[in-house]
């Protein structure tokens, strides 16, 4: 006995097998792919193929509902707001698919270097491709956003009506949108020129930090104490800035001493060649103790000394810091700053004679 399927139900299962139908091809093909493009013959290839995959098999599902949903027997009215809305969802579908694809180019082009090659030229890279990474996906969303609105009739119509005031539409579109187009081209140029790189060491406001991450508007530094300063793009364009890693991470950094006049100043400089060498945190490209200045009670030392990055240069100046100061309070004691008074008689009760001068060692308070 045969039992015959209505037109009706026929049509409305329509979608249903082409959906099933296109799930089906899309495994099947991404398996295909699978094995044509294996990561260990062609990994930035295979990595850009597969990624992606739960988009691609929307954007199947949507054209299939695209390719069935004709055949429904609804009204007209229902027909196209259907039609639209699945139209929208295959647009959104595949907007994600070619995003996602885009994203993992560049992030294969990233990955390329191993974790013992990631130093300057790593962080340079990886610098240019993530600005531009962010400035590709930005415009692959604008254009899915642009596409899918266009689908709605009262936005098509309101997009002619600007294009043919183009000009007075030009400048108002301008005007609104001048922070973001600014932030937009400081991104490229940034990207382009490099006036700071990811993991760079700057000085912002004041604050010193590490350059943590760079979005299409603003720049996140790292402060030293765990604090988040979020800097506009902009502003390291047109401001002044320090940045302490930008040819090269080594830096020197400095130790001021101010001691008394009579200590001597070769076994300083001995005793800091010892501090060195018994550290790790000295880079041995860089080491002096001079005499900067001459003051009315003291003498300036400064001991230089050099390290490998911003952070290691501050542990090795406090270092140095803690054990010249331990070596002058346990070897000289008598060289800590003094004040020298002259202290004498009125010429009525002390005439004819002489008072030698009394040495006053001040102490941290400031009191004789």
């Amino acid at each position: 006995m045969e039992f015959p399927i209505s037109s009706t139900v026929a049509a409305f299962l329509a979608p249903v097998v082409a959906v099933a139908i296109a799930i089906a091809v899309h495994e099947v093909v991404w398996r295909v792919l699978q094995r044509l493009f294996r990561p260990t013959n062609a990994p930035v290839l295979s990595r850009v193929v597969m990624a992606g995959r739960t988009a691609t098999r929307f954007a199947m599902v949507f054209a299939a509902l695209l390719a069935s949903v004709p055949a429904l027997p609804l009204p007209p009215t229902a027909m196209e707001m259907l039609a639209r809305a699945v139209g929208i969802g295959f647009i959104g579908a595949l907007g994600w698919a070619i995003a996602a694809k885009v994203g993992a180019v560049f992030d294969a082009y990233l990955d390329r270097s191993g974790p013992n090659e990631r130093g300057f030229e790593w962080r340079r890279r990886r610098t240019k491709l993530t600005v531009f990474r962010r400035l590709a996906l930005l415009t692959v969303l604008g254009i899915t956003a642009g596409f899918m609105l266009m689908t709605v009739p009262l936005v098509r119509t309101i997009g002619i009506s600007l294009f043919a005031s183009a000009g007075v539409a030009g400048i108002v579109l301008g005007i609104a949108a001048r922070p973001t187009i600014a932030n937009l081209i400081a991104g490229i140029q940034i990207a382009l020129t490099q006036p700071i790189r990811i993991g760079d060491s700057v000085v912002v406001e004041g604050e010193w930090g590490n350059v943590d991450e760079i979005t299409s508007t603003y720049v996140v530094v790292r402060i030293w104490d765990d604090r988040r300063l979020i800097v506009p793009l902009g502003y390291f364009l047109e401001k002044p800035f320090q940045n302490w890693t930008r040819d090269a991470p080594n830096i020197l950094g400095s130790v001021m001493l101010y001691v008394d006049y009579s200590v001597p100043i070769p076994a300083l400089r001995d005793h800091l060649r010892k501090v060195l060498d018994s550290t790790s945190l000295w880079d041995k490209r860089v080491w002096n103790l001079q005499v900067t200045d001459l003051k009315e009670h003291t003498m300036e030392l400064r001991a230089l000394v050099s390290a490998p990055d911003a952070g290691t240069a501050w542990d090795l100046r406090c270092l140095v810091r803690e054990e010249m100061i331990g070596f002058l309070t346990e070897r000289y004691p008598g060289s800590l700053p003094r004040e020298r008074l002259d202290l004498a008689r009125s010429a009525s009760s002390a005439a004819g004679e002489r008072r030698a001068p009394m040495e006053v060692r001040v102490g941290t308070d400031g009191r004789a």
